[in-house]
């Protein structure tokens, strides 16, 4: 995606020293949680607000979710109704489809429920109200980003968690303290691990879906706080209605960020300042959402420092819609990124990459499964 603007840097560790700062300067008096937040997390300009991974964007989104699930549901109530015979309306109703569809405005409410609670952090957060009437919202990003959550912040989500991370974790062998970026971060489960393990970790993400439902996993009192129903929306490939409408609690951890070395960059990636920063760069699912691979090499070469270390792990889906520059193959991107500096470990078998066969926001329920053949690779900046 095009450079944009970078939004402050959102540090637990700088919202702590910043409290301590603040309680000293007005004689120990406590500061509403309000206002540390604003001094902290400014609120977004006017110019940010019309991007479609915006603050403004997401909020809009996440306080329609139950409008638009609402007329979701009309719609198949309407389909239901006309398309059937009286007596296959009869036959329906003795399945339990009428129930089905009465459950399914039932977990539009429970997940409407937590779209609240959101919306409501973010008002906290940045004094943005929600927008209920809006018409910017996007409910298909709000789906997305609940299956995110399940798969970084929930107990079903380790399975697909531990294939994808743990081959980058046994390959990053560095000092405690080292730097390690990680674009593209998501919801920051990897970065949160990483900072876990002694590593002095920046996370940048450019969508505010994903960085406030971090955010609010951040302020959770306790694991399983909050209860979604994230697989409720694609009925297709499902064994059973139970599992249609199952719920899900997150967190399954709380992230306390004061005792680790770790910041948050809200933002494009392609917007950090250029200079040899970082002693490795984590990318997982991430290159192929580039617009431009090219930009996306030269930046990562140009933010590690001499010798540092880049570890891929991802796909090459390139988004229809996106207008990418370049939709390469595997071999065209292993050639630009020699091109752009790196030299590649050679992995067993003497291959520069290793597939990883691995699931991303799946339902491990479903009728269907949808694998990739992901490649591994490890290389450093020469």
């Amino acid at each position: 995606m095009p450079a944009s603007p970078l939004p402050a840097l959102w540090s637990s560790d700088a919202l702590v020293l910043l409290s301590l700062l603040l309680l000293t300067l007005f004689s120990l008096k406590l500061l509403p949680v309000r206002e540390i937040y604003d001094l902290v997390n400014p609120r977004p300009s006017s110019s940010e607000s019309s991007t479609p991974f915006s603050v403004h964007h997401a909020v809009a989104s996440y306080s329609q979710y139950h409008r638009l699930s609402t007329q979701e549901l009309g719609r198949m109530r309407s389909s239901y109704t006309r398309l059937l015979t009286r007596q296959q309306k009869r036959i329906a109703y003795d399945m339990g489809y009428t129930k089905k569809l009465n459950r399914y405005a039932e977990v539009i409410d429970l997940n409407a429920q937590f779209m609240t609670k959101v919306c409501s952090f973010v008002e906290t957060l940045y004094g943005i109200p929600p927008s209920p009437s809006s018409s910017a919202g996007d409910l298909t990003r709000v789906r997305e980003s609940l299956r995110h959550l399940v798969r970084d912040w929930s107990a079903e989500g380790t399975h697909e968690r531990q294939t994808t991370f743990a081959p980058i974790l046994s390959a990053l062998s560095l000092p405690r303290g080292s730097s390690v970026l990680v674009p593209g971060a998501g919801l920051s489960r990897l970065a949160y691990e990483l900072a876990r393990r002694g590593y002095a970790v920046t996370a940048c993400e450019l969508s505010a879906y994903q960085n406030l439902l971090f955010k609010l996993m951040c302020e959770c009192d306790r694991e399983g706080q909050y209860e979604i129903c994230p697989y409720a929306h694609w009925w297709s490939h499902s064994r059973a209605t139970a599992d249609l409408f199952r719920s899900v609690k997150v967190p399954d951890v709380v992230p306390r960020l004061s005792s680790l070395s770790f910041s948050l960059v809200e933002g494009d990636f392609l917007g950090l300042p250029s200079e040899p920063t970082y002693d490795a760069i984590v990318t997982l699912f991430f290159i192929d959402t580039s617009t431009n691979l090219l930009s996306t090499l030269a930046r990562i070469h140009a933010l590690l420092k001499p010798g540092g270390t880049w570890i891929n792990l991802g796909p090459l889906l390139w988004t229809p819609g996106q207008q990418a520059a370049m939709e390469c193959s595997l071999d065209e991107v292993i050639w630009a990124a020699e091109s752009a500096g790196f030299d590649f470990s050679v992995q067993a078998g003497g291959a520069k990459t290793r597939t990883v066969e691995c699931e991303y926001t799946a339902d491990p329920r479903a009728m269907m499964r949808w694998v990739y053949r992901a490649e591994f690779w490890l290389a450093r900046k020469v």
